[in-house]
């Protein structure tokens, strides 16, 4: 079929560059529609199925690479966790010691003790120096990593809510697809029923056949009752009751009793 489209649209090329000038590229155009409309029509429905139903197949591959980035952003996602919840920690900490050197140069004393060693109130203004710009610092970076984290965390969101949906479009296709086989197996068995022509001609005979046979059977069976009943001379191989005539005159007038008899009863 595809062959023979083919061969036209080629033939139609041809005329076409033979009439140059006329139009050419009209018939260029018109043959290329005409090419790719019965090229679509030159393939059955059942192709056309098993052709969505491959390209759906195909999207397996994206699925699955989709579904392995979502988990890598998933573990990345559970170290920044880690990494946020470590600092948030650290910096509960930092405040802690910040807010207790703060209170100790407060105090007004001059000489300050820790871990055994001693410290001049100069030597403890630089520390808490030093460590409220580290704690800043720190609070900024954290401040960071939790957007990055929240930021990631919608980006996850979205991915998977994508998956989601293509997941539920796949399966959605899946199931109209089978429903247009069931649809085209119906309708191949309705064609199919319609096409067929029941040839009751064969039965037609068997019946002719049997109602033949009945009646020459019921016609022997008549003659050979006619032949007992009918024949050409009377038989003499089976006598007739010698007292015929006298059985019959008994049997429909019987004889009449004698007085004498009647007046012995």
């Amino acid at each position: 079929m595809v062959k023979r489209v083919l061969f036209v649209v080629g033939g139609v090329v041809i005329v076409g560059a033979l009439f140059a000038g006329t139009g050419v590229v009209s018939y260029l155009r018109t043959s290329a529609a005409y090419l790719q409309s019965t090229a679509e029509n030159a393939f059955s429905t059942e192709f056309q199925i098993e052709r969505a139903r491959g390209m759906i197949e195909k999207l397996g591959p994206e699925v699955e690479k989709n579904m392995h980035l979502i988990a890598k952003e998933q573990a990345h996602l559970a170290q920044l966790a880690k990494r946020i919840e470590k600092a948030e920690k650290r910096q509960t900490t930092d405040k802690e010691q910040i807010m207790r050197l703060q209170a100790d140069l407060t105090s007004g004393k001059n000489v300050f003790r820790y871990a055994g060693r001693s410290y001049s109130e100069k030597q403890v203004k630089i520390d808490l120096a030093n460590r409220f710009e580290r704690f800043k610092t720190d609070k900024a970076t954290l401040d960071s990593l939790q957007k990055i984290y929240d930021a990631r965390t919608k980006g996850l969101e979205a991915a998977r809510e994508k998956l989601e949906g293509m997941l539920a479009v796949r399966r959605q296709l899946l199931v109209e697809i089978e429903n247009l086989e069931a649809q085209r197996q119906m309708i191949a068995a309705a064609q199919t029923t319609s096409e067929y022509q029941f040839d009751d001609s064969q039965l037609g005979r068997v019946k002719e056949l049997i109602s033949d046979l009945q009646i020459r059977i019921e016609t022997e069976r008549k003659l050979l009752d006619a032949q007992d009943y009918f024949h050409d001379q009377i038989p003499l191989d089976e006598a007739s009751p010698e007292d015929i005539v006298d059985q019959v005159s008994v049997y429909f007038h019987p004889p009449k009793p004698e007085p004498e008899a009647l007046a012995r009863d």
